[in-house]
Formats: structure tokens, sequence, C-alpha cells
């Protein structure tokens, strides 16, 4: 076969491939753009109903709101401030507390989960120590820590510690516990220490399990935040839902519950932006085909 045939023959094949690829992307395009239509359809018609039901008077206005009245007083809370205060002051306060809690917890539950994990003495003696505070309602704590603490920063940060340290510690755990010993027995027949296996080992292979639990252990930061904000606060999200709930004001219940949530998807992206980041090397999973 001359030169010019293979040229010729091999044309086709690269233009093939580059409209296999464009038909790709055209689809992935089509399929997150009809992902986008189909949940700005269902929030049209949740609001659009929740709206019309409370027109007709099928449910109780004074129980329930409506989502018109909802952004009323969203607008109203960003445009002149609360009744207590700017709403950005409350959304900082509640936003600094669960940062606060979130990290300290997320380094407390990383570190004593993989200690735990890669000892079997330790993790004897301090498991039902560790399962018993685990099992107390977290009500009940944040009860206590403004008691002990008062209703300054550090109740509300030792209420959101509590829930985020054993989100975290429970993955750091398993994450440890689940590394291939065949890799650990590898490196110390090369001549690696603890501290070298613990950093170059151990550490990685628990990553994607620690770093899989911070999109739970945010969430649960902020309700820490709230719930004592709730339990006892002189500002904060919590602090206003709570006045909203004592003077009767729904729209100001479901306000805060609102800007919780968006604070908490914000909070989702960036802790998915870092784990993409930090986890480049892990084989891309095709959630599409799964149905996710």
């Amino acid at each position: 076969m001359s030169e010019t045939t293979v040229a010729s023959a091999a044309v086709p094949v690269a233009e093939t491939e580059q409209q296999i690829l464009a038909g790709v992307r055209r689809g992935q395009q089509r399929h997150r753009r009809n992902t986008w239509l189909s949940r700005l359809a269902i929030i049209v018609v949740w609001l659009g109903s929740w709206e019309l039901v409370v027109g007709l008077g099928w449910i109780d206005h004074f129980f329930y709101s409506r989502p018109s009245e909802i952004w009323a007083r969203l607008v109203e809370w960003f445009a002149t401030g609360t009744d207590y205060g700017s709403i950005w002051l409350h959304i900082g306060i509640t936003v600094e507390e669960a940062v606060i809690g979130f990290l300290l917890g997320t380094v407390a539950g990383v570190i004593l989960g993989v200690l735990l994990g890669r000892s079997q003495y330790l993790a004897d003696v301090l498991a039902p120590f560790i399962k018993g505070v685990n099992a107390v309602p977290r009500i009940v704590l944040a009860s206590l820590f403004v008691i002990w603490f008062g209703f300054g920063l550090e109740s509300k940060v030792a209420t959101v510690f509590v829930l985020v340290f054993f989100a975290v510690f429970f993955n750091a755990f398993t994450g440890a516990r689940e590394v291939d010993r065949n890799l650990i027995d590898n490196a110390r027949i090369l001549g690696a220490g603890r501290t070298q296996v613990l950093g170059s080992i151990v550490l990685p292979s628990a990553t994607s399990w620690i770093l899989s639990s911070l999109h739970t252990a945010f969430g649960f930061a902020l309700i820490g935040a709230v719930v004592g904000e709730y339990t006892g606060a002189q500002a904060g999200i919590g602090f206003l839902i709570s006045n909203a709930q004592g003077t009767f004001d729904t729209a100001g219940v479901f306000a805060g519950m609102i800007i919780i949530t968006v604070v908490a998807l914000v909070a989702e992206w960036g802790i998915g932006w870092l784990e993409s980041r930090l986890l480049r090397w892990r084989p891309t999973v095709n959630t599409s085909a799964a149905g996710i």
C-alpha cells in the first residue's frame, strides 16, 4: 500500500474520532441542560402549588405562610435588615461558629480515627466510651454547653465540634482499617518506619473516606450552630428562627431555613471542588450510568 493511500485512509478515521467526541460532548451538554430544566420545573411546580393551595384556603396561611411572603421576608432582611441587626451579621456569626467547630472536629476526628484504626489495643479500650458519648442526644449536650460556656461563641463551637467529630471519626477509622495490608508489609520490608507508613500509605488511602465524610460533616456543623443558637444565643440564624417562632412568624422561620440551605449548598460545592483537586489520582467514575 502506498503512502498516499495510508494518508487518505487516516483522514476519515481522524474525522470519525472527532465526530464521536463531538457527539459525546453534545450528549453531555444536553444531559446537563435537561437536568437543570427538570430541577427548575420541580421548583416551579412545588412553589406554584404551595402558593395556589394557600390562596384557595386549602391549607392554613397562618401555619404554612406562602412562597411570596417568604420571598418578601428575605428581601426585607437583605435590603433593610432584621429587627436584631444586619442579616449579614447573623449569617457571619452562624458561619463562624460552624467553620470553627467544623475545623476542630475534623482535625480531632481524623487524628483519633486514624490512630484507633491502626491500633487495635486503643480501639478496644476506647470503643465503649466513644460509643457511649455518641449515643447521647446532641440537644442535651447543647443545653449543657450553654450552661457551661454561656450564650457566646464557645457553646456553639462545642456543639458543632461534637456533631462533626463523630461524623469524621468513624469514616477515618474505617478508612484506616481498610488500607491494603500488602502495601504496609511491603513498605516495612523496604525499611519504612511507623511514621512513614502512616504518612505515605495510611493517610492517602483513607483520604477518600475522610473527604466523603466532610460533605455530611459540614451539614452537621450548620445544624450544630443553629441548634446551639436555638438553645440560647444573642445572634445568628438560629436566633432569628427562634424569635420568628416565638412571634408566630412562619415566613421568618422559612426564610431562616432557606438561608441555612443556601449556605450549606455553597459549602457543599466548595468541599466537592476540594475533593476533586485532592483526588485527581482516582479513576473517573461514570455516574450517569448509575443514574446519579
